[in-house]
């Protein structure tokens, strides 16, 4: 329980450092390597699927072995309230809720300001759509859908690992999920090697989109937002998404904040539609963008709360 509450304090006031040493960005180093050294262009189907979970099985596997050592360390090496301090440290990097709120208020302060080519362009740091050309509407929405989305990966998720695990689970969700951001792509380079990694982030999700849905509707609850509609957005929506996991916390969100996620975006200059989440009861803007935070944070102390519960002996 402890350890949890650290890791949560942690991260509220300091956030997550951008540094090359950060574990994440050293384990997508690796990762990166590792995708030079074993991709090799003009290779079969069966090559490049065999690959990919080649590269995902062993970065899990490595993640855990390392993680595992770490904590068996700590153990004896610490007394115990040392031990739950640096434990509370390391999970504080697999969690980000003052990183996601500090981008999307970024983007959210540019447009306060008028200036709209630099929220285009920090909109553009969160979301891999193409943000040249976005409106405030658009920008808006793009803010909106990746704070819900990162809800799920950047918090819910690894605080369910953790529960179920501890800080060697909650880091293999960290290393499965950079596998996918890194690798689970449908492109030509991607279609197979990536394929493994990004079913493998699909399974890992499953269970915490759903519990994301469900801690969003409690926030929209504790904040006075609509959760009604909320629960009715979810059932409604949360399948339209193409991801199986993804529209779970952006109907939740959407029914929430009564707007409309969705719709058409850009990707390299090829236009795509995905399918409308929620009903436009209220316009996109700066506000919305405010209100998913507060809603992100709301949803997220629930899940350190019920992580602390399922962990409460550290």
């Amino acid at each position: 329980m402890i350890t949890t509450f650290i890791a949560f304090i942690t991260d509220c006031i300091l956030g997550d450092p951008q540094t090359k040493y950060h574990p994440v960005s050293l384990l997508g180093r690796f990762i990166g390597a590792a995708d030079k050294f074993f991709y090799k262009p003009g290779k079969s189907p069966a090559y490049y699927l065999i690959a990919g979970a080649g590269i995902a099985v062993a970065v899990t596997a490595l993640t855990f072995a390392l993680m595992r050592s770490m904590v068996m360390l700590l153990h004896m090496t610490l007394p115990l309230y040392g031990v739950y301090i640096v434990k509370g440290v390391i999970l504080a990097f697999l969690i980000c809720p003052r990183s996601l709120a500090a981008a999307a208020l970024a983007v959210r302060r540019e447009i306060v300001n008028g200036n709209l080519a630099e929220a285009r362009k920090k909109v553009g740091y969160i979301v891999g759509r193409d943000t040249e050309n976005l409106d405030v509407s658009e920008i808006c929405r793009a803010v909106v859908e990746t704070v819900a989305e990162n809800t799920t990966d950047g918090i819910v998720s690894p605080l369910f690992f953790y529960a179920l695990g501890g800080l060697p689970l909650a880091a293999v969700y960290k290393a499965v999920n950079t596998l996918d951001s890194m690798m689970g792509y449908k492109n030509g380079r991607y279609f197979y090697y990536g394929r493994f990694a990004a079913r493998l982030d699909d399974v890992c999700n499953f269970i915490p989109a759903r519990i994301t849905a469900i801690l969003l509707v409690g926030a929209a609850f504790l904040r006075h937002f609509d959760y009604r509609n909320a629960v009715r957005i979810i059932r409604r929506d949360a399948h339209k998404h193409p991801s199986p996991n993804g529209g779970w916390a952006e109907a939740a969100a959407a029914g929430a904040l009564g707007v409309r996620l969705g719709g058409y975006n850009s990707y390299f200059g090829k236009m795509s539609f995905r399918a409308y989440m929620g009903d436009p009861l209220r316009d996109l803007t700066e506000k919305t963008i405010l209100r998913a935070v507060q809603l992100m944070y709301t949803a997220s102390i629930g899940a350190v709360i019920v992580a602390a519960l399922c962990r409460y002996w550290e």
